[in-house]
């Protein structure tokens, strides 16, 4: 199954990237890193992560991946040809503000 970024979400991630790439050389790559290897996770099995708590009633559901070095997670949908990211969201930043980029039906 195709991993498909929303471009808000893309641009996140690197904006994420560059800004820890600022505090210290290779942090920005490390976020980089994890978050393609939670891809690979993603696409393999992609129903096993849950459902995003409180997370507004969507079909199909908000699920949500939360990385382990760095704190964000991966907001995500399951379609049957493909997996939508639809934020890498700071997870003490905003919550939901991302909502709107997710399929209602």
């Amino acid at each position: 199954m195709r991993v498909q970024l929303h471009p808000n979400a893309e641009e996140e991630l690197y904006r994420a990237a560059a800004a820890y790439e600022e505090r210290r050389s290779d942090l920005g790559f490390a976020l980089l890193a994890e978050v393609d290897r939670w891809l690979d996770v993603l696409q393999e099995t992609p129903v096993t992560w849950p459902l995003w708590p409180d997370a507004p009633r969507t079909n199909p559901p908000i699920r949500r991946v939360l990385l382990r070095r760095f704190p964000f997670a991966i907001a995500y949908q399951v379609h049957d040809d493909r997996i939508v990211l639809l934020a890498i969201a700071h997870t003490s930043r905003r919550p939901f503000y991302w909502a709107e980029r997710a399929s209602k039906s």
